[in-house]
């Protein structure tokens, strides 16, 4: 009797609450990924609601309920999860994931591990923000930060250029909304993801690169092709953990147009997807 080919990558995604968003971003993994590839282990973290129900009954995940540590904030809750993820994993790759994540293309495995291939040395390959945009958006965003950098700061005499993303300690890194890793180099070479940084991503991904790998930033055009991240998502859609200017109607618009524009409700109407 043939044995199934063991599984290349693990895929962790830490989760609270927020059952229909839940519903849509694992019926959309499915959908789109050869589960034969892969085992997805899914981190609850103390939701106790509907959304753990449903959790439960689906027989292709991994669930494991947490209990959070009274006093912990979300970006901790989130790191520790992950890490707890990590100790699980015995696949060639891991990959961090969020519930707001939405598999859109059935290649989109496929183009994160023919990434991290590509070359030996490579350790981590994902985006510093998955923002699906038009080219004069990123051209904007890009004419923005040079104004600021070049002229505006040195202009002004301001001390606070240390805000603007790749100057100083303030570096790029691979985020955890979808960021793949070589599971022995990461677990060789970090403490984890909670290793003094609340940002799940940034102290691995810079334990990595100074032990000599190297952490692919995929350009968020290319990468878009296959995923999409709904910014914030579980913020906005649980107000009572949600940071200021979340949950705001007009934040909640934007997530519900988003979700929409990738056709959610279909999704959500196709149980035999669980």
């Amino acid at each position: 009797m043939e044995s199934s080919p063991k599984p290349l990558v693990t895929i962790l995604i830490p989760h609270y609450k927020t059952l229909e968003l839940t519903k849509f971003c694992l019926r959309s993994l499915k959908k789109f990924t050869d589960l034969e590839k892969v085992q997805v282990i899914v981190l609850d973290n103390g939701s106790k609601d509907e959304s753990t129900e449903y959790l439960r009954t689906l027989d292709w995940i991994t669930l494991v309920e947490r209990e959070p540590t009274p006093g912990d904030r979300g970006p901790v809750i989130h790191c520790k999860s992950l890490d707890a993820g990590v100790a699980m994993v015995d696949t060639p790759y891991f990959l961090s994931f969020h519930t707001d994540t939405i598999v859109v293309s059935d290649q989109w495995l496929d183009f994160l591990l023919n990434a991290i291939k590509k070359k030996p040395g490579i350790a981590g390959v994902g985006s510093w923000k998955l923002e699906h945009k038009s080219p004069a958006q990123l051209l904007a965003k890009r004419l923005e930060q040079f104004w600021q950098i070049r002229i505006w700061y040195p202009l002004t005499g301001k001390s606070d250029s240390h805000k603007v993303m790749g100057v100083g300690d303030n570096v790029y890194y691979l985020r955890s909304h979808c960021a793949l890793y070589d599971t022995e180099l990461f677990k060789k070479h970090t403490k984890g993801f909670m290793d003094g940084e609340e940002t799940a991503g940034k102290a691995p991904h810079l334990k990595l690169v100074e032990a000599g790998y190297d952490m692919v930033f995929l350009p968020s055009e290319e990468l878009s092709k296959y995923v999409r991240h709904i910014n914030h998502a579980t913020m906005v859609l649980n107000p009572e953990i949600a940071g200021k200017g979340s949950g705001s109607p007009k934040q909640y618009r934007r997530v519900m147009n988003e979700m929409n524009a990738l056709n959610y409700k279909q999704v959500l109407s196709d149980s035999s997807l669980d």
